[in-house]
This record gives structure tokens, sequence and C-alpha cells, in this order.
């Protein structure tokens, strides 16, 4: 979320202050960074009347741009309930100033074709394909051909058109990510319906599903398709801090997709502060440890803690761990 504070922030700082050396370098390691972009970047638009009492507006200034290529991102889902908080205009110079930045979008556009159509990316030798979705609000919703976001009552099941544009990128693509958001704010755990959406997703031929929402990251879930990200936690904000949810704490999720199981998803701990986002250490990162531990282990995953902040996350039942419990 580049708006509001993060907005005020970037009228003065570097777009390249928002976030610690150490975790850009991090960053400037992988082939690909893909974030879920809660705000609308434009200089125009007045916020919206199409939701009454809608207590928050987010719009970051076009410096935001420079900002996410600071941290690497190439790829960025825009369906959520922040897309269209400044109207059509400014969800248009969105659009614009992320093409012209070089880094793909999802998830919203005019029209609803375009809004459902996901972004196909290059990351190393790999093609990936994205696709973005939210399950709120309806009123932001993209028309026939109207700007807005790709929206789904997901709570509902998966409808044809996801499954139809997951099919298209699976026929060209070497892996295929979902990126839903998806239930309400500061929830702990996945509710049923988004373990069996996810489910549905997998069977529909995606290789990983990665969720946010709840502003609180969840445990990972894993099946024989693979991993499912419930819930990775906000990534930089200027929200207020629930002392016991600490929502000032997330994840950053790497995933290679060639490993064995046993390699194939880490995460590493974030701090994220009012404005600025490092990794976690000292007791921030102790917090994150005990809560992936408790979070995964309901879902059928281990976090086993391999550094200060990194964690390896692998299925209970892996064969060389006969002791495992019986998936975002």
């Amino acid at each position: 979320m580049l708006g509001r504070g993060v907005a005020t922030r970037l009228a003065s700082a570097r777009p390249e202050e928002l976030w610690s050396p150490r975790l850009r370098a991090l960053c400037a390691s992988l082939d690909l960074v893909v974030c879920n972009l809660e705000c609308c970047i434009s200089a125009r638009g007045e916020p919206t009347r199409r939701m009454p009492g809608k207590p928050f507006f987010f719009r970051g200034p076009p410096s935001a741009v420079d900002a996410l290529a600071a941290l690497g991102v190439r790829a960025a889902g825009l369906a959520n309930n922040h897309a269209l908080d400044f109207e059509e205009d400014a969800l248009a110079d969105t659009l614009a100033a992320l093409g012209a930045a070089g880094i793909a979008t999802a998830g919203a556009g005019r029209g609803r074709d375009a809004a459902r159509r996901g972004a196909v990316v290059a990351a190393g030798d790999l093609t990936v394909g994205l696709v973005a979705v939210t399950d709120h609000p309806a009123e932001y919703a993209a028309g026939p051909v109207s700007w807005g976001t790709a929206y789904a009552p997901l709570h509902r099941g998966a409808p044809a058109w996801l499954r139809d544009e997951l099919a298209r990128l699976r026929a060209c693509c070497d892996v295929v990510i979902a990126f839903p958001h998806w239930g309400p704010n500061m929830t702990v755990r996945p509710a049923g319906w988004q373990r069996a959406r996810a489910a549905e997703l997998q069977d529909a031929g995606v290789d990983l599903v990665a969720g946010h929402s709840a502003h609180v990251f969840h445990g990972v879930g894993w099946t024989a398709a693979g991993a499912v990200l419930y819930d990775l936690g906000d990534a930089i904000d200027d929200y207020m801090i629930d002392p016991v949810l600490r929502n000032d704490l997330g994840v950053l999720a790497i995933w290679r997709p060639r490993a064995p199981a046993a390699e194939r998803l880490e995460l590493v701990g974030l701090r994220v502060g009012y404005a600025f986002t490092g990794l976690a250490r000292g007791g921030d990162a102790d917090w994150i440890a005990a809560r992936l531990r408790d979070a995964c282990a309901p879902l059928g995953t281990v976090a086993e803690r391999v550094g200060e902040q990194r964690f390896r996350v692998t299925p209970a039942s892996l064969p060389d761990r006969p002791d495992g419990i019986a998936i975002e």
C-alpha cells in the first residue's frame, strides 16, 4: 500500500528508501518479484462515491512506481478493494505507469475481458502465468467496457471464466500462479471455503496459490499439487498495529518450482514499520517463528527455522519425516 502516509514519505525520501538495503539485496537475487498493489498510482481522480461509507482511500504518487522498481517488482496483481478508490482515470493511470516501467499487471483493466486476463512473465528460463482475482467489493468489478477489477464471489466457487483463464495459461506457461484477494481483514487462519477454493484452483491447473487480504499472515497448506499460501500479510503500509495479531509482521515467500518439496518454499520474515520495511530481527523474528509453527501444523506443514528470519516450509508427510501428521 503506497498511498496515504507512504505517499507522504515518498514526497521527501528516495523511492528505494522505503525498503532496507538487505531486503532490496534479497529481492535483487530473485528471478521474479510479484506483489499485490493495494492502491492506485496517479495524480488524478476523486474518492469514489460508488461505496457510501467507505472509510479508506489509497492513492500513491507517480514516484510509487519507482519504489516498486527499487524492490525488483516485475508483476503486480491489481484485483483488490482499493484499485478503484480514485475511480477509473486513476486506475487507467496505474496500468499505464506500471506498463511504462515494465511491470506486468493482472486483475484489473478496461472491460471485463481485460480485467480477467492473466499476465505472462519470464522468470529465469521459466514462463510464469499470473491470474489475479478479488472477492470484494462487487462495486469495483469491471463491466463489459468499463474499468474495474476481476471480481468473483469465491465463497460460492471458482467461476467458469477463472477456470478458462487458468487453462489458457496452463497451455502456454511453465508454471501458473493464482493470486486471490479473498476473505475479511484480520483473520488468523483460512476459512473452510478458502481451503476448498484453493483445492479447486489446483485442480484447474494452478501450481501455486498465493493469497492476501487479511493483513495478517496465515499458515501454509500443501497438497499433492503443491503449496497454498493462504495469506502473506502486508509488505508496506502506514496502518495502525494490532498488538496481538501483529499486522506489522509479514512474510516474503520464495518459491522454487523446480526444486524438490523439501527445498521448494521458503518464507522470509518482514518487519513492516511506518512507511518502511526491512527484514524481521530479534523478538520480531522469534514471534514469526512461533506463529508459523502454530499456524502451519493444522494445515499439514512444518515451518523449520533455517536463519534468523528465514523458514523452510515443507509438507509434514515427507518420506524422511515418518512422524509427520496426515493443504491461501
